[in-house]
């Protein structure tokens, strides 16, 4: 099933993301994590790609393992940097063989150490280069990233909403957020896509924090803020990881609760192959409602 069609047949939805495992034992893992979150009836779920397709392979096994063992819809995400679209062409072509309707084109994080290396002259720049290449064929439906802070890279947020409106007129159907944990930053990007006339569904992406550590590095790598009201939950960041669980299912229901009632019906969670907090987040707030159940 086509994503951007379902999303606006429905007008509403449940997805999670998962990494690609790095070997038999990941990925015994995360069928188990797949299976329980399955009862949920997600709309979709996305495997991600490491930086410069450092994971290419093990994406393309995940995916179309899920493809072949389930009916869920699976996404994979694609990134362009430092890779030829020849080499990406052959993957694209053997997930349309194996029945993947959905990518999520995205420009992605270059390999360590590379990061200030000029790549002008290459023909992927940007996600927006790889939505160009991918869109004609019609057959994929075709997601972006969105970043409610605006990209760390862009110079202003006029300059992120000028590249996010050229990758909406590039193809894409639809757009999923980077994480966020201030709403008012989600509510400010849907006031600027409306003046810059940016009007595809985005989906809200959570990230439920199971270690106020391990979440503040994640922040540091993409450009994303942790609130001190919320990194303060947590205190020293000594709780044992029981307690850690407990206020990062709060923060995050709360979080969601105050999305629905601002309208918001389409939510992306960040699973880290786990299934137990999403879990939760979903029973607590009745999200199984927003899934294709």
């Amino acid at each position: 099933m086509k994503i951007g069609g379902m999303l606006a047949k429905f007008g509403k939805s449940l997805s999670f993301e998962f990494y690609p495992p790095k070997d038999d034992a990941g990925f015994n893992n995360l069928s188990g994590t797949l299976s329980c979150l399955a009862q949920h009836h997600p709309s979709f779920v996305s495997i991600t790609y490491g930086a410069g397709g450092s994971t290419h392979e093990n994406t393309a096994r995940a995916v179309t393992q899920i493809q072949r063992e389930t009916n869920i819809t699976v996404m994979p995400h694609l990134t362009c940097i430092d890779q030829d679209w020849a080499d990406l062409r052959t993957l694209v072509r053997s997930y349309h063989s194996a029945g993947i309707e959905n990518i999520l084109a995205l420009k992605g994080d270059p390999p360590p150490g590379t990061e200030h290396a000029d790549r002008s002259c290459r023909q992927l720049q940007f996600g927006a280069d790889l939505i160009r290449l991918l869109a004609p064929t019609g057959e994929f439906s075709i997601g972006m990233a969105v970043y409610p802070e605006g990209h760390m890279a862009s110079p202003s947020l006029d300059a992120d909403m000028l590249y996010t409106r050229d990758k909406a007129e590039a193809g894409a159907e639809f757009a999923i957020t980077q994480m966020f944990f201030d709403n008012r930053l989600y509510y400010s990007f849907m006031d600027r896509a409306e003046r810059w006339g940016i009007n595809i569904p985005v989906i809200a992406a959570i990230m439920p924090i199971h270690d106020i550590n391990k979440i503040r590095t994640f922040c540091g790598r993409c450009g994303a803020t942790m609130p001190d009201w919320c990194a303060e939950r947590f205190g020293d960041g000594r709780l044992n990881a029981e307690e850690s669980r407990k206020i990062g299912v709060e923060l995050a229901t709360a979080q969601v609760a105050d999305l629905i009632a601002n309208g918001v019906r389409y939510f992306h969670f960040y699973t880290l192959n786990k299934d137990d907090m999403v879990t939760c987040i979903i029973r607590n707030l009745g999200l199984e409602s927003y899934g294709l159940g």
